[in-house]
């Protein structure tokens, strides 16, 4: 039986086509619908509630980043993944700050497509294997106030949100998982940050992904 509901939000006819036949083949995913811009994509998930939307970043109207902070909105649960052909971290960068909990290439071979569904399906992060290394050798942390400080300076459960957050899950998730309030998980992540001298999603990232703790995700 077909379990994991996907959407398709790509102007280009042939890349959902040939995405949709690949997913399709899957005996446990199966495409619910497809869009070629970003605006009836979003009107689109409210009404076939997917659990992961793949969405391209350029796109007449409204594009990538936009939507997928709309689609955030409407269910902080679902999961998106990019889909395009920019390597550049800027793109990067845009998509993870707008909720994004997966950044691939078109490029990509088939099974690794399937295999980057499936990550940000379960809550992990994934990034294309080429961006990644960009990331870790690239795109190291800004210097704070609290650059000094390590992940041993976080208390445990201090630690067990930020592990969470950087593997995709929303404050809502991570509040059930841990049977603790979503004010409560907000305050950890606040700290969290302080700590660490992060500021936003794609800083803790960067950060997860430098100490590998998006290997096993």
């Amino acid at each position: 039986m077909k379990s994991l509901r996907v959407m398709l939000i790509d102007d280009h006819v042939v890349v959902r086509e040939g995405l949709k036949t690949l997913i399709n083949a899957q005996p446990d995913m199966e495409v619910v619908g497809e869009a070629e811009d970003g605006r009836l994509g979003v009107a689109l998930a409210e009404k076939t509630r997917p659990d992961v939307v793949i969405i391209d970043i350029s796109m007449p109207g409204m594009g990538g980043a936009q939507a997928t902070e709309l689609l955030k909105k409407i269910d902080s649960s679902l999961k998106v993944l990019a889909l395009t052909v920019h390597e550049d971290k800027g793109y990067l960068r845009l998509m993870l700050e707008a909720g994004a909990s997966g950044y691939a290439l078109k490029r990509a071979a088939a099974d690794e497509l399937i295999h980057a569904i499936r990550v940000v399906s379960s809550g992990g992060v994934y990034l294309d294997p080429i961006l990644a290394r960009k990331v870790v050798g690239r795109m190291v942390l800004k210097p704070s106030a609290r650059e000094g400080f390590e992940v041993e300076s976080l208390s445990d459960r201090e630690g067990d949100v930020l592990l969470r957050l950087a593997r995709g899950y929303s404050l809502k998730e991570i509040a059930a998982q841990l049977d603790i309030g979503v004010k409560t998980v907000e305050t950890y992540k606040s700290r969290s940050f302080e700590k660490l001298g992060l500021r936003s999603r794609a800083d803790l990232v960067r950060y997860a992904i430098q100490r590998g703790w998006l290997q096993d995700a």
